[in-house]
């Protein structure tokens, strides 16, 4: 059996993990993180309270002209669970056309086809139809297992009201619509993939988990990575395997691959870091979901208290407005307390719709900024940088202001928008507000892609770095485009096809 050295306990490298395991491997799963102890990781309502916190890598952007020279906070996890321990646990398989697309884009072998038994394989999940849902998987997926909030009911018959259909599985056979977020939770608390996938096998003597181990860079050896230069309690260690797995995600990944000289020629000699290997695809193709805020607050009804393990959200809805798109261009996500911008302030019995951009177009890059690892990287998406993306985001504003004028809000709760307004209307005025107030939809990707062009990283038969054997990506960012939805569930599911790729290898080395 192999050793494998999986770098990232986070939604894709749980999973790794966890099949490696099962097939009787050794895995040494490394995390630069701590446990997943702090309370506001399991009260998915809490989430707010571990952006900045020691649980969060608090990652920025570049100043965004897009928006309005803002730099963007991007909070990644740095626990047990990565992101899926601080993010809103929100379960979105994503549009049949995404995947269909990435095949388009020269992912071979990723069609909605052949991902869709992967998706079904993993849910362990009481919503919607047997054929197309799976009910004995390991994740746990559900509408039920959480406290609902009466607001969200009122926000889905303004939704309906406003013109939005009802769609009860958006996982189903479409996505479009309103609904309820079927979240990843178990007995009310957050569910990670890490606490699905890895801690039921803690006890395995075959696995070695290992937190607050930094990855630092590759060892790479006759052309061949043989293991990670790590730093561990202000020491560095090295540490060898049959091969590495990075899990890292889309901001740590490339940020491995770029300090252990893998990469573009020029970016890296600019640094004076060695070529070990030219791939200048490494760090290209960032991208991310993006939102704005219609805040809302009620007159004739407070909003209810928020309980125990009830999240903040609880219901979003997919529209398309780009012509000529099989997919939907926008989400909305629906929250019962008011997400505000740096330049608002809250307020009491302050809801939110937040307008959602899904289908960017616009591409930037994650750079380095120098040689020194502990120097945070240049991470630059290009927010908003397309008539594309902005038109997109301004006809989600206009929906959301649009619901929050129906009935069922306006007169039974007596909702009257705060922000964007009264004196923000025209086209104009919305794209100048969203510019001025967008945050992260937390789905960042890409820069890591497959393929099988000069700019693809990976191959998406394998998921192996091109021309660098020992070495596989296996997260978000492999993604040759975002899916119009959530990121979590496709990046289990790129975790457990990575895994699938893994072991037939393995098993054709064996003979």
């Amino acid at each position: 059996m192999s050793h494998y050295i999986v770098v990232g306990a986070g939604s894709a490298g749980s999973v790794v993990t966890r099949r490696l395991l099962d097939a009787g491997h050794r895995v040494t799963l490394l995390e630069a993180g701590g446990s997943d102890v702090n309370p506001a990781i399991q009260d998915i309502g809490r989430l707010g309270e571990l952006w900045h916190s020691k649980d969060d890598w608090a990652y920025y952007t570049t100043p965004q002209e897009g928006a309005a020279g803002r730099r963007l906070h991007w909070p990644r996890g740095r626990v047990l669970g990565g992101s899926h321990s601080l993010n809103a646990s929100i379960w979105v398989r994503g549009a049949h056309g995404d995947y269909d697309r990435w095949e388009r884009e020269g992912a071979e072998g990723w069609s909605w086809a052949e991902v869709a038994p992967v998706f079904k394989r993993i849910e362990r999940t009481e919503v919607g139809d047997d054929e197309l849902r799976g009910r004995d998987g390991l994740l746990d997926v559900s509408v039920d297992g959480y406290a609902h909030n009466p607001v969200f009911e009122s926000m889905h018959e303004a939704a309906v009201a406003a013109g939005v259909p009802a769609n009860p599985d958006y996982n189903g056979e479409r996505i479009e619509g309103v609904g309820w977020e079927q979240l990843t939770v178990r007995d009310g608390e957050r569910f990670s993939s890490y606490r699905a996938y890895v801690e039921p096998v803690l006890g395995d003597e075959r696995l070695e988990l290992r937190t607050g181990v930094w990855v630092t860079s590759l060892l790479i050896e006759g052309g061949r990575v043989i293991g990670v230069e790590a730093e561990v309690g202000g020491g560095v260690e090295r540490l060898m395997a049959d091969e590495v797995i990075l899990s890292a995600g889309a901001l740590d990944s490339p940020r491995i691959l770029l300090l252990s000289g893998v990469g573009p020629r020029e970016h890296l000699e600019e640094l004076g870091i060695e070529v070990r290997h030219e791939l200048p695809g490494v760090g290209e193709n960032l991208h991310d979901h993006v939102l704005a805020p219609v805040i809302a607050q009620t007159t004739a009804r407070d909003l209810p208290e928020r309980q125990v393990n009830e999240p903040v959200s609880q219901m979003h809805h997919f529209t398309t407005f780009r012509e000529g798109s099989d997919v939907p261009d926008t989400q909305p996500i629906y929250f019962s307390v008011p997400m505000v911008s740096e330049t608002q302030e809250p307020g009491p019995n302050m809801f939110t719709l937040h307008a959602g951009l899904v289908r960017p177009t616009s591409r930037g890059t994650f750079r380095l900024a120098s040689a020194d690892p502990h120097d945070r990287a240049l991470l630059d998406p290009q927010t908003l940088s397309t008539d594309e993306d902005i038109e997109s985001l301004v006809a989600s504003v206009k929906e959301c202001r649009e619901i929050v004028r129906q009935a069922p809000l306006a007169e039974e709760w007596g909702a009257v928008e705060v922000y964007p307004g009264e004196d923000v209307q025209t086209d104009e005025e919305i794209a100048e507000y969203a510019r001025q107030n967008c945050v992260t939809y937390h789905h960042q990707v890409g820069t890591c892609r497959m393929g099988a062009d000069e700019l693809a990283v990976v191959d998406p038969r394998t998921l192996e770095v091109h021309g660098l054997p020992g070495v596989r990506v296996i997260d978000a960012s492999v993604m040759p485009s975002v899916t119009s939805g959530n990121t979590n569930a496709p990046s289990v599911m790129i975790g457990e096809r990575g895994a699938e790729f893994i072991l037939r290898d393995a098993e054709a080395r064996r003979g």
